[in-house]
């Protein structure tokens, strides 16, 4: 991760948090102080949990399997999909439908019905046999499931963990993700329950800076993660392919030791 710094974090104002009157007390060793009724986030402490977030996260990565980011509040969505699409992993930024974990079998069903559908509507002779109302109604149904499915709809399986934006807006993720103990990668502002996460990040999570500057260190960590297994996948083909080398080598060493040698004149008389 390319190291982020103090002044990186004030400049994107990671450091503010909530109303004093907001805050919830667990978020207590978090915090650095309160100035004019808003607490200040102690930054120390968010640079600590990064660098607990990045080897976690890599780790995670490296083994091959998918972290989902979750971010339905407006000034998250955009930051948020633009780096879970570059990074290929899965993403709900429009709005999280209840059971999107928990009951992961049904969600397949509806992805499957969304690519039904985009099919069918892109088949020149379905769409000539299907009457205008009816065809508008089914683009509307595929829209639909696009707007709320679109970011999984490559999930074949579970993500191995969740990085989540707001953890107060986000309840039903987190209750679902902890269910099924899901591990937690959250940013959480002075007014959340840290508690409820494996990985918080205190900070704040209202502004499209600190958003942003959060959701790319994050992305950082993932794209490290896939250099690290792409590495190490190029490191296995090498010596998979030195091996094959070795025994072939091997085998015509062999073949050559057990040939009778050649006849001399000597022996021909």
């Amino acid at each position: 991760m390319a190291q982020l710094e103090y002044k990186d974090l004030l400049d994107a104002g990671v450091h503010f948090g909530h109303l004093t009157r907001k805050w919830d007390p667990r978020m207590a060793p978090y915090i650095f102080m309160e100035k004019n009724g808003i607490h200040i986030i102690d930054l120390n402490k968010t640079l600590s949990c990064l660098d607990q977030v990045e080897v976690a996260i890599k780790q995670i990565v490296r083994s091959g399997r998918k972290i989902m980011f979750v971010a339905t509040k407006k000034q998250a969505q955009e930051i948020v999909s633009e780096e879970a699409r570059r990074l290929k992993m899965p993403y709900v930024t429009d709005r999280w439908l209840g059971g999107m974990l928990t009951n992961f079998g049904t969600i397949r069903k509806s992805l499957k019905k969304m690519q039904t559908l985009e099919k069918m509507l892109k088949d020149e002779t379905t769409v000539s046999n299907i009457a205008k109302r009816e065809r508008l109604m089914l683009t509307r149904e595929k829209d639909k499931l696009e707007r709320v499915l679109g970011g999984v709809a490559d999930l074949t399986r579970l993500p191995a963990a969740l990085f989540i934006v707001d953890v107060k807006r986000e309840h039903i993720a987190v209750s679902e993700a902890k269910r099924l103990n899901i591990p937690i990668f959250a940013i959480c502002d002075t007014n959340s329950n840290p508690e409820l996460v494996d990985f918080p990040i205190p900070s704040n999570d209202d502004a499209y800076k600190a958003i942003s500057l959060i959701t790319l260190a994050v992305g950082k960590a993932i794209e490290e993660g896939l250099m690290e297994r792409k590495q190490d996948k190029d490191d296995q083909r090498l010596a998979e392919e030195e091996e094959a080398k070795r025994q072939a080598d091997k085998a015509q060493s062999e073949v050559e030791a057990s040939a009778p040698a050649p006849a001399t004149e000597g022996d021909a008389e």
